[in-house]
Parts: structure tokens; C-alpha cells; sequence
């Protein structure tokens, strides 16, 4: 079967997967209703398309924290990929290193920081869970700048780990032959496997649930690099956040694995980049499978999205290839976005070429 859209890859990956790893990175927080949500309201934003414009030269480049990068569509962090394919992230990193863009590792990935950067160029973001343990906080900090690592993702909407039933019904935990490669000499590599999912065990052990704004502060003076906080929903996070010397603004949740019935990230998108008024950039994730998604973000504000799930399950059916693959076919659909809207570059991307059913009714003119 030729392959013609990311969500295609969701099929293959379910036929050719464990299930326990399947439904680890399908599924969502209880009863999965922000999950469906994170999709189904890009539906309810619909274009008005400016014709008559010349768009024989499209150029989609953007700059993020100061790196130019090909297009606005990044790779967010994904945990433990080498249970979807043996080369895990490192496959994902060239994927990301060839289309141009930025990808970003998780704490919990099967590769360390080092093994990523091994893979040659590119520009990559670190993922940071805080642990108990600060030392093991300020250690993995100063190896992920060691290895090249541009900015902290530092992930806020985790104090204890949501409710995903799937994990427990499958005992979820990190097959015997993998680790949590970054952890593997703190001796927190491991998972036990648990009465109900295993990583929600880990996470109770280790993460640490006093995590405040003052920890964001102490991060910044653990490190120089820029720290983009993931997991913003709401105007007020958003001013604390630019306050606390936030470099940017993830919006996020968690790809509906924490909260359920938090709204989906589109529908957040405009509050919190009304809050930020411009002073950092607002990036968002979850539910993008489209480049008329990617399109509908940028609208509402966005300076870039990342993508998950299309690339673990890209990832999966075929290896780099697919991640690059899924990155293509992005690439070329938001490229013809952008072309049948009328907008040449992102900075004529506008409110106006989009309309969205929670605006107040347009104002009509008697005809």
C-alpha cells in the first residue's frame, strides 16, 4: 500500500508493534476525550484563501531561538524509541538532521544525549524531567550542553504521571533488553515492573511533585541555555512563565496523556499567545497530522508546531526512512497550504486566512 498521509503510519504501526508499545504511544489519559479533541478541533477551523496572488516561489524557513531551520514543523519529544524500531532516536535525529529541523530528545529515551550527537549535525533540543535527585537534574544538563544541545524543553505538566489505562491494563514497562540510556550510570535506568504500568511507578519514585516556578529559576542558573517551558494552557501560566525568564512557550498537553478534559492545543493556542504579547515565541504540539494543521497554528499565532505520534509511528513501519518520509509529506502539504491561501512566506501567514467556529459571527454586510 503506497502511503500518502502521516496518519497512514498509525495502522501499519499497530499491525507490526507489541501491543504493550502499540498502546503506549497511542493511547491517553482516561477516558481519552482530549486525545480525540486535540484532532477533531483542528476540524473546526476552516480557510479564507487570498487568490490571485503570485506563488511560483514559496519559502516555508523560520528561525527558532535564533537557529534557521527549513520549515516550521519539529520533532517533539518522544520516550523510548528503540521499542518501535532498533535504531530509535538515532534514526529519528538523522531524519530530523536531513529535513533541516529541529528535534528534540526526551529524558527518557533508549539513546543518550552523547549517542545522538554521534549522529552528526543538526540542532537539537533536550527534553528535561526534574528527578528528586538534583544532582541527576544538574548532570544531565550539563552532558545535553556537552553533546550540543541548544535549549531545555522542560516539561511542567508532569508532577505525578496521568492515568493511562492501556499502561496498566498491559503492565506497561521498558522491555528487559532497552534502558533509559541517559540514566543508565545513575542507576535509574531501569524500570520494575509494577502492579499496574511501570512507568507510573518509576515516575512516583523518582520525578519530583514539588516542582514550582522557583525551580525554573534555579535551572537558569544551572545552565546558559535557553529553557522553553512545555506544558502551557492558560494566559496566566503563560505571563509567570515570561516573567520567570522563559526563552519560549510549549503549548502542550502532554499529547492528552496527563489531564483529561484539558482543552486540545489548538483551542489554547490564541489565549496563550494573546498573553504573551509577543515577548517569546509560542510553539505548540499534539494532534498535528496535517500541513493544513501546521498552517491553522501558525494563523492562530504559532512560531512553529512539533510532531509525536507520526514520527514513533513513522518510525516503526520504516525506520529513518519513514521519519523522513512523514517530514516530507508535512513539508509538501503545508507547502500547498501556503500556496492555495496566497501566502508566500510565514510572516503573510494571518488571523485572516482562517476562521475558527468559536469566533464571534462575522459581521455581514446588507447585501
Amino acid at each position: 500500500m503506497e502511503i500518502t498521509n502521516v496518519s497512514e503510519y498509525e495502522e501499519l504501526a499497530r499491525q507490526k508493534l507489541p501491543r504493550m508499545v502499540f498502546d503506549y504511544y497511542a493511547s491517553g489519559a482516561e477516558d481519552q476525550w482530549t486525545l480525540r479533541e486535540n484532532r477533531y478541533a483542528f476540524t473546526k477551523i476552516q480557510f479564507r484563501p487570498r487568490i490571485l496572488i503570485d506563488v511560483s516561489k514559496i519559502d516555508m524557513s523560520t528561525t527558532v531561538l535564533g537557529f534557521k531551520i527549513s520549515m516550521p514543523i519539529m520533532i517533539a519529544p518522544t520516550a523510548m524509541q528503540k521499542m518501535a524500531h532498533p535504531e530509535g532516536e538515532y534514526a529519528t535525529a538523522r531524519a530530523a538532521s536531513a529535513a533541516g529541523t529541529i528535534m528534540t530528545l526526551s529524558s527518557w529515551a533508549t539513546s543518550s544525549v552523547e549517542e545522538v550527537a554521534s549522529t552528526g549535525p543538526g540542532i537539537r533540543f533536550f527534553q528535561l524531567y526534574v528527578y528528586k535527585d538534583r544532582n541527576v537534574v544538574a548532570q544531565l544538563v550539563r552532558r545535553a550542553e556537552r553533546a550540543g544541545f541548544k535549549a531545555i524543553a522542560l516539561t511542567v505538566d508532569t508532577p505525578r504521571l496521568g492515568r493511562r489505562e492501556a499502561d496498566i491494563k498491559n503492565r506497561f514497562t521498558l522491555p528487559p533488553f532497552l534502558t533509559l540510556k541517559n540514566f543508565e550510570g545513575l542507576d535509574l535506568g531501569k524500570m520494575d515492573k509494577a502492579n499496574d504500568s511501570g512507568l507510573a511507578s518509576y515516575v512516583a519514585g523518582q520525578i519530583d511533585r514539588t516542582l514550582s516556578w522557583k525551580d525554573v529559576k534555579w535551572l537558569q542558573t544551572i545552565t546558559s541555555l535557553p529553557i522553553l517551558v512545555k506544558g502551557v494552557l492558560t494566559a496566566e501560566d503563560t505571563r509567570i512563565a515570561i516573567e520567570t525568564g522563559a526563552a519560549g512557550i510549549i503549548v502542550s498537553n502532554h499529547g492528552a496523556r496527563q489531564l483529561d478534559y484539558v482543552p486540545a492545543t489548538i483551542r489554547a493556542l490564541e489565549e496563550v499567545v494573546k498573553a504573551a504579547q509577543g515577548r517569546v515565541p509560542v510553539f505548540l504540539d499534539g494532534g498535528v497530522r496535517r500541513g493544513t494543521d501546521v498552517f491553522k497554528a501558525l494563523a492562530l499565532g504559532a512560531s512553529g508546531i512539533f510532531i509525536g505520534r507520526p514520527v514513533v509511528f513513522s518510525l516503526a513501519v520504516e525506520g529513518e526512512t519513514g521519519v523522513r518520509r512523514a517530514l516530507q509529506m508535512l513539508r509538501d502539504e503545508f507547502e500547498l497550504t501556503m500556496a492555495l491561501s496566497g501566502c508566500r512566506s510565514l510572516k503573510e501567514i494571518t488571523r485572516n486566512h482562517i476562521i475558527a467556529d468559536w469566533d464571534p459571527p462575522m459581521f455581514l454586510p446588507r447585501l
